[in-house]
């Protein structure tokens, strides 16, 4: 999002808002402001936190921690009828015995309008009066003029298609005229047509009415179709904060770029600032700023793969698969072990050699996030060490070089000095191609579900979530499924271990 210096444009703000349901943490420590008259979404899988964020500014839900202003004053204990604001559900929760006009009316009637009133001795009272009739009336028919439905004031509810449906949910939501709108997924339950129509519809109804709009989706076409600002979220975190245009071409980590449109992922280095090394090659970028040979992760488009020439590609392989996809065809490119996925108007033919390029600014490299898993963890009194939320087999003596281990399990120190490693603190690092997955539970030393699957172009990178929320990244050239319980397997000779450094600068 674009940074802006004047806080009074600042609708709403959240300040390291925590949410957690049952001790399990929901929305982790967010901080994002919304400003006056924007669109902005709230976009990412199932479960990522993006509905409880917008159920909290609702007022449906408490934040366990941290402050919502609105307009800097704090509203985040206030009930949801206190706050200047309407949601637009996905199911749109009509009234089925009431007709267009009573529906859209509800709330307006409920209303009770502050008067004050001098009686005949001269003294002033307030009283709490109903909306006049004829102005709930006029209040009504621009509602409805706003969503395109006047003259259907007396139609059934049961009458209407999905698509008017949702437009009397958002009518009877602006009536009251709120300072901001929520809409929770408000298109899912519509056909693909309709929904598409229904996105242009709300874009063109967001600058008319010039109110503040916080959308939630999955849906990534919708976020990119109708946004000012576009807030990618995972794991109940925010990984990405930017306008249609930055979250596609700019993606922060692997995780927006995999979410947000088609995308070949890469591993590669940086040799030096604006050149990069990836599928064996090296290929000119615009960034820079890493360290020599860093590693990092690549991104690059399927639209900006260039199909050539084996002569004149910087990459040449072989096409394994053409699809035809309307505006143009998804072609994938087996080069060596890298697959590469191509949009374009071209159309070679299935087992041809073709060669691919890049031009340097369909190129974007970024830091790699994850490149290898540490943990701390325990020696036990079996040797073993427990991290992780498991246990595994290891090699005790790297913790001290030259050290063997006796016939009763106790670590001989190369100055001859007898250990007993129990209950010692230590770090663990393990490399990403060094964990094995099986779905038998009990194989391995540690189990957990499959949170996440990024796919690399040589193999998928998966997170996996042990029960008490302990992750193991790791690459796997099969494909397994999101949720997919599992057993992890690491080779004793994989789990590297140091001796934590005490306070004080001991180990």
């Amino acid at each position: 999002m674009a940074k802006s210096t004047d806080k009074n444009t600042h609708i709403i703000e959240l300040v390291d808002v925590c949410k957690e349901f049952d001790g399990v943490s929901i929305v982790e420590n967010i901080n994002f402001y919304v400003r006056k008259g924007e669109f902005i979404t709230f976009l990412g899988p199932s479960g990522c936190g993006k509905t409880t964020t917008l159920r909290m500014i609702a007022g449906f839900e408490m934040p366990t921690s941290g402050k919502i202003l609105f307009n800097g004053e704090d509203i985040s204990h206030l009930p949801p009828n206190k706050r200047p604001v309407n949601t637009v559900f996905q199911k749109y929760a009509l009234f089925p015995h009431l007709n267009v006009f009573e529906n859209v009316a509800f709330g307006l009637k409920l209303q009770r309008v502050e008067t004050t009133v001098t009686d005949k001795k001269g003294n002033t009272k307030t009283k709490y009066k109903k909306i006049p009739k004829a102005v709930i009336a006029e209040k009504v028919r621009k509602a409805l003029e706003i969503v395109d439905l006047v003259g259907f004031e007396k139609r059934s509810i049961s009458t209407l298609s999905g698509g008017q449906q949702q437009r009397i949910a958002i009518a009877r939501a602006i009536v009251n005229e709120p300072q901001i709108l929520l809409l929770d997924e408000p298109l899912g339950a519509l056909d693909l047509k309709m929904r598409k129509e229904m996105q242009l519809e709300l874009k063109a109804m967001h600058k008319r009415l010039g109110i503040t709009f916080i959308y939630v989706t999955h849906d990534q076409e919708e976020a990119l179709t109708m946004s000012d600002t576009i807030m990618v979220m995972s794991d109940g975190m925010i990984q990405q904060i930017g306008t249609p245009e930055m979250i596609y071409n700019e993606p922060k980590n692997t995780f927006v770029a995999d979410f947000i449109g088609e995308s070949n992922i890469f591993s590669g280095v940086m040799p030096k600032d604006g050149q990069v090394r990836f599928c064996g090659k090296a290929f000119a970028c615009l960034d820079g700023g890493f360290e020599k040979d860093e590693p990092v992760d690549v991104v690059v488009r399927p639209e900006d793969v260039i199909i050539t020439t084996p002569e004149e590609g910087t990459l040449k392989g072989k096409v394994t698969s053409v699809i035809f996809k309307g505006i143009h065809y998804q072609i994938l490119v087996q080069c060596g072990r890298y697959e590469i996925e191509i949009q374009s108007t071209t159309t070679p033919t299935v087992g041809e050699t073709v060669g691919l390029s890049v031009k340097p600014d369909g190129i974007h490299v970024m830091k790699k996030i994850f490149r290898v898993n540490k943990f701390s963890g325990v020696i036990t009194k079996r040797n073993t060490v427990e991290f992780g939320d498991g246990e595994f087999d290891c090699d005790v003596t790297q913790l001290y070089p030259g050290s063997y281990l006796d016939e009763e399990g106790y670590l001989i120190t190369a100055k001859g000095e007898k250990l007993d490693l129990t209950d010692t603190e230590v770090n663990v690092e393990v490399g990403l191609h060094d964990i094995t997955m099986s779905d038998n539970l009990d194989e391995g030393g540690a189990r957990g579900n499959i949170i996440s699957m990024i796919y690399k172009s040589e193999y998928y990178r998966y997170i996996v979530r042990t029960e008490n929320e302990e992750d193991y990244v790791l690459a796997c050239e099969d494909t397994w499924n999101e949720n997919d319980l599992v057993s992890l397997s690491i080779p004793k000779d994989k789990i590297k271990l140091t001796l934590k450094v005490a306070e004080g600068g001991k180990q």
